[in-house]
């Protein structure tokens, strides 16, 4: 059997992956949904820490697992591959932010996207920006986006990745939303994974959940 570990983005939660489980579900497949804690100043080693924790409680014996990170949980899913190689048999990005050790999310993000998430910040979080930033369009996806997005710790863009190259020896692939936003896809090819396109915006497990759900069970299936 095969464990999806589905971890979320900045500013969302677990519920981020509700409609893409069932699909999975639906193929045999189980899964996990960690929450990232967004309250004081947590920042990426204490989210590593939390899919440290749901790895090695979670996923039974023999099973394969596959470590799944949207957007900035791309950086959080390979620091823990690289310190658990031995569980996760493969890493996939969903438009995520990665890089090699040393790097943090500002180190790879443009400079407007970083000057814009320090104006925006209050304090030691940033606000949620809105359903459109994330582009979510529909009336009422975007509605219930609003109610459920959260404030993100800062640090959590500042803080840099810690990685031993164990990561680099798990094969990965990134799935990159199309129109394209961030050179989600330079990152990964760098890195040397597998890139896919989607046609669908950067939150796509809301939009298109069924696409989504079968290019991650198709992604275990490549080596």
């Amino acid at each position: 059997m095969t464990t999806y570990v589905l971890v979320h983005g900045a500013w969302h939660g677990p519920w981020a992956w509700e409609r893409v489980i069932p699909y999975l579900h639906q193929d045999g497949a189980r899964t996990l949904t960690p929450a990232l804690t967004l309250e004081g100043d947590a920042g990426l080693d204490a989210h590593v820490q939390e899919i440290l924790a749901a790895l090695d409680a979670g996923p039974a014996a023999g099973e394969d697992v596959v470590l799944v990170g949207h957007s900035y949980a791309g950086l959080v899913v390979r620091q823990a591959a690289d310190l658990r190689p031995e569980l996760v048999k493969h890493v996939v990005l969903v438009d995520g932010w990665a890089g090699g050790d040393g790097v943090s999310l500002f180190d790879l993000a443009p400079g407007a996207f970083v000057d814009a998430i320090r104006a925006f910040a209050d304090g030691d979080h940033v606000p949620a920006p809105p359903p459109a930033s994330f582009g979510i369009t529909d009336p009422d996806d975007a509605r219930l986006l609003a109610s459920r997005l959260r404030p993100q710790p800062l640090r959590t863009f500042t803080e840099a990745t810690r990685l031993s190259g164990a990561v680099d020896r798990i094969p990965g692939t990134a799935v990159c939303c199309r129109p394209r936003t961030y050179p989600f896809d330079t990152f990964a090819t760098e890195l040397g994974y597998r890139v896919i396109a989607l046609d669908g915006p950067h939150d796509v497990m809301l939009t298109h959940p069924q696409a989504l759900a079968r290019l991650l069970l198709d992604a275990v299936s490549v080596q």
